[in-house]
């Protein structure tokens, strides 16, 4: 059985506050891409699971992979469960903003509970999701969301872009997360993003803001660079994604930008959505 994980894109991203528990409250609209990764499950004849990954090389131990530990975390509840052989072709950048290895975890999960007939509910899903992390539970949902508190508090959205295609570019910089949050100061914003999506795309340059873009672009500034390059390229709307580093640019569906290009080892994709 074989499924395509899909990466997301934050539009507007504000930092909070600090929780207890060393989270921090935000908020933000995640909105899904098509872009995929490719994920097959076998059953596996062998008295262990076996993860075989081809395409972007993934850094780390394989132990840490997000489609195994959602597998050993259902395996806890359901014993029964077979081993399996997981063939994942990466695509998505990892340590991108765009959510590739969140994606494979909680599309792992629904994988799992359509071959094996779990039965799963969506409300227990996003549970298991949850424990793999914060992202995690959008890909459950997988449809545009108003997301708080630590991303999973998740309110579904109409957002309609089809006027509209994107572009994405990173430029291979690995932007540490922990690192990313320790560089906010949190703060109530003045309007939330749930408001300003609700605005036409040409009046949120003024208003819809990452707050991650400050540190990230003071301590690389070849990624603040793209984001004038895309509005230079006559880009409606430009942003990171998430903690970075990819940006993305959204422009009319008619625009020609095949024409422009980014001086740099730069990963780039143009998707019609």
């Amino acid at each position: 059985m074989i499924v395509f994980p899909n990466c997301k894109i934050n539009l507007g991203l504000n930092v909070i506050s600090k929780r207890d528990d060393g989270y921090h409250n935000l908020e933000t609209v995640f909105y899904p891409l098509p872009f995929y990764d490719v994920l097959e499950i076998i059953k596996s004849d062998n008295n262990q699971n076996e993860l075989f990954i081809s395409g972007i090389e993934i850094d780390g131990e394989q132990e840490n992979n997000l489609c195994l530990k959602a597998y050993n975390f259902l395996k806890k509840d359901f014993p029964g469960l077979p081993f399996v052989k997981i063939y994942l072709q990466k695509n998505i950048p990892s340590g991108a903003g765009l959510g590739g290895g969140s994606a494979d975890g909680a599309f792992m999960l629904k994988l799992l509970n359509e071959k094996f007939n779990l039965n799963l509910s969506e409300a227990q899903l996003l549970h298991y999701a949850l424990q793999l992390g914060s992202d995690c539970p959008f890909f459950i949902i997988n449809k545009p969301c108003f997301a708080q508190q630590r991303g999973e508090v998740l309110e579904k959205i109409e957002l309609d872009f089809s006027p509209y295609k994107i572009l994405l570019v990173n430029p291979q910089i690995y932007i540490n997360t922990t690192w990313a949050f320790t560089q906010i100061k949190p703060s109530v914003p003045y309007l939330l993003i749930s408001e300003i999506i609700q605005k036409p795309v040409s009046e949120w340059k003024q208003h819809l803001k990452n707050d991650f873009e400050l540190p990230v672009f003071k301590a690389h500034p070849p990624i603040k660079k793209i984001k004038n390059d895309l509005y230079e390229m006559g880009a409606i709307y430009a942003a990171m994604s998430g903690s970075g580093s990819t940006m993305f640019g959204i422009f009319n569906k008619t625009d020609d930008i095949s024409q422009h290009i980014f001086n740099g080892n730069y990963f780039i994709k143009e998707l019609q959505l």
